[in-house]
């Protein structure tokens, strides 16, 4: 094909656009590209320490329902961090099997309490005074009986 001919097909300004168009997609590709790489040794954010949890559980008394409802763990990418989590967890654990020891301790004392009582001396018994044997209970001494 002649030149003549090239020029009969195409419009006079589209070989402008093409160029135009050509050169602005390699702008454009590489404006991209040094975003994407950096462009250079600086940063564009500074690093932020993570939230950590400060443990607002007490440490010098027990724990409460109070504390509880107010302990908020810090939030991560995909929900709570999990060392944040188990750590709340095991000291709440360790605080309720305390207080399940402690429980146990008080009810085998108060049942040692009532074995003693039941099985010991007669408390409204006044000193010196024999035990009443008979299953009506105490006589009346006026009662002629």
């Amino acid at each position: 094909m002649a030149r003549s001919d090239l020029d009969s097909y195409s419009a006079p300004g589209e070989m402008h656009v093409f160029w135009f168009l050509l050169l602005t997609m390699a702008v454009v590709v590489a404006a991209v590209t040094l975003a994407v790489v950096g462009g250079g040794g600086s940063a564009v954010l500074q690093d932020v320490e993570p939230e950590r949890l400060t443990d607002p559980l007490p440490t010098n008394r027990p724990v409460g329902r109070a504390d509880v409802e107010a302990m908020r763990l810090p939030m991560a990418v995909r929900g709570y961090r999990m060392t944040d989590v188990d750590e709340a967890l095991g000291r709440l654990g360790a605080e309720l099997a305390e207080r399940d020891a402690h429980i146990a301790e008080l009810e085998s004392a108060l049942a040692g309490a009532q074995a003693t009582a039941v099985n010991g001396p007669d408390l409204f018994k006044r000193p010196g005074e024999q035990p009443s044997t008979s299953a009506d209970g105490p006589q009346d001494e006026g009662s002629g009986r």
